[in-house]
């Protein structure tokens, strides 16, 4: 019985995976890796489709360009409003951070995207650990993102809410995460389990995908 369940199941997500773009499991040469971090689109299991950067279904990376606002403010990318938490926020006297000199304001990261984005808040990174500063900030509300606690649960919940008004302001990222039902979704990076629950962006569109309805 097990053996037959197993056949039915691997014959079902065979089926359901043909209705699906080919180019989602493309299959790549391994002297293409772009490094021992990425994961390859041919690489997902029966059922699982890689979120490569390698085809369409690298818009839904926190890198990606897709402008979206929340709580009235523009950004250029989820990974903008992630990396400008790390900057000193000028209109919070009590942020230590505003006596520190950064390469960006909070302003300017906020309008970037892609690896410029993730460049800018490795360097807010940098200037932060050399001076002791271990909190981001949001709204003038300081906290550790990474202390697998509040500090952790609070990013969890705004990154949850940046990812779905990314996906409900851009219509088009709505449409692909809607063709992707029935798939599970798999980051293009490897990921620590031990990881802060706000890094697990694919299971965050999961569940975003799960409360949209098909128009």
């Amino acid at each position: 019985m097990k053996i037959l369940l197993s056949l039915l199941f691997l014959l079902t997500a065979a089926f359901a995976q043909a209705s699906y773009p080919d180019s989602w499991w493309e299959v790549i040469p391994e002297q293409n890796r772009r490094g021992s971090w990425e994961i390859l689109p041919h690489e997902a299991k029966a059922g699982e489709v890689i979120l490569s950067k390698r085809n369409e279904l690298g818009i839904f990376s926190n890198l990606a360009y897709a402008p979206f606002y929340l709580d009235h403010v523009h950004y250029e990318s989820v990974e903008a409003l992630w990396q400008m938490m790390k900057y000193p926020d000028p209109t919070d006297e009590s942020d230590l951070r505003n006596s520190l000199a950064y390469p960006f304001s909070r302003e300017e990261v906020q309008q970037m995207y892609d690896f410029d984005a993730k460049r800018a808040g490795d360097a807010g990174n940098k200037i932060n650990k050399e001076n002791g500063i271990k909190f981001i900030s949001y709204k003038k509300y300081k906290f550790d993102y990474k202390d697998m606690g509040e500090g952790s649960h609070f990013h969890y919940i705004l990154i949850k809410r940046a990812i779905r008004s990314k996906v409900m302001q851009n219509p088009e990222v709505r449409r692909l995460l809607l063709k992707t039902k029935g798939l599970i979704l798999k980051p293009d990076h490897h990921q620590s389990s031990n990881s802060p629950r706000s890094y697990f962006y694919h299971k965050i569109l999961m569940d975003i995908r799960d409360d949209l309805k098909n128009d």
